[in-house]
């Protein structure tokens, strides 16, 4: 499977207003949401740069601080490995701070009591670093593919690019939970990158420009943003732009930002 590799068939080329400090977007702008998922509307508040050589993974806020970790996909692609690190939000600077062996394909990561948790994609293996200086406390398996990480604060939260979410317990491993995620249609499938907010899971559906609101009870899809306004933005600003993922969520003010693999721009965003 040519996961996160290839880039979409969707790709297409247009051109979008560009997002500045006073710009906003409507989520109702180019939408094609299906009959029966409640559309969410957002306001795009700010745009600021993210290096287009990160094939972002995952995306989290911790205290004020924005971090990032990365995946290091066929080498003929541009980019800049996979790691975990810190970034500068106002320039889009990012300081590795855990780099992973070629063997490792990283995936998502999230920060709870000061460790910091990095997954993989096949190797069944994930990292523990504490915080600040990301010295590596441990290392950990499971047995699914690994793709987006989040936490609820007392729980790992983890897909796997199926419809499934898997609930561990943050100090042993186990396994505490699974829900499938179904909407009207049914199972919904290419769960990726995930962000707890306000109770529920935000998950970036894999190659497609949607974010789907989840009740981490039921697994039901109870609303769904679309962001094709800003993926073709992004890849009208560099071709190379691939798929929208990446979320994070700033508790202390509410703020949620998200970008894409290889995107330009980090944006926030408001939701209505």
């Amino acid at each position: 499977m040519m996961k996160k590799i290839v880039y979409s068939s969707l790709l297409i080329t247009a051109i979008a207003s560009s997002c500045n400090n006073n710009d906003t977007q409507s989520g109702s702008e180019g939408t094609n949401v299906e009959a029966g998922t409640p559309r969410l509307q957002y306001t795009v508040v700010n745009a600021y740069p993210h290096d287009t050589n990160s094939f972002t993974q995952g995306l989290t806020i911790y205290n004020g601080q924005l971090y990032e970790s990365t995946g290091s996909p066929d080498p003929a692609i541009p980019n800049n490995g996979s790691w975990i690190g810190t970034v500068d939000i106002t320039t889009g600077k990012a300081d590795h701070k855990a780099t992973l062996a070629r063997e490792h394909f990283g995936e998502g990561m999230t920060i709870l009591n000061d460790k910091a948790y990095y997954i993989t994609w096949q190797s069944k293996t994930g990292f523990v670093y504490q915080l600040p200086d990301f010295k590596k406390i441990r290392e950990f398996s499971y047995n699914s593919d690994g793709w987006g990480l989040t936490n609820n604060g007392t729980s790992l939260i983890m897909s796997d690019g199926t419809n499934r979410i898997y609930f561990y317990s943050p100090d042993s491993m186990k396994l505490q939970n699974i829900i499938s995620v179904n909407d009207h249609n049914g199972p919904v499938p290419n769960i990726n990158e995930l962000e707890f907010i306000n109770g529920f899971i935000y998950a970036n559906q894999w190659e497609t420009p949607y974010i789907l609101k989840i009740d981490p009870a039921s697994g039901k899809v109870v609303g769904q943003l679309d962001f094709t306004n800003l993926v073709n933005e992004a890849r009208a600003a560099y071709p190379n732009a691939d798929v929208l993922n990446g979320i994070a969520f700033d508790s202390t003010n509410g703020k949620i930002f998200i970008t894409g693999k290889k995107w330009p721009k980090l944006y926030e965003i408001k939701l209505q």
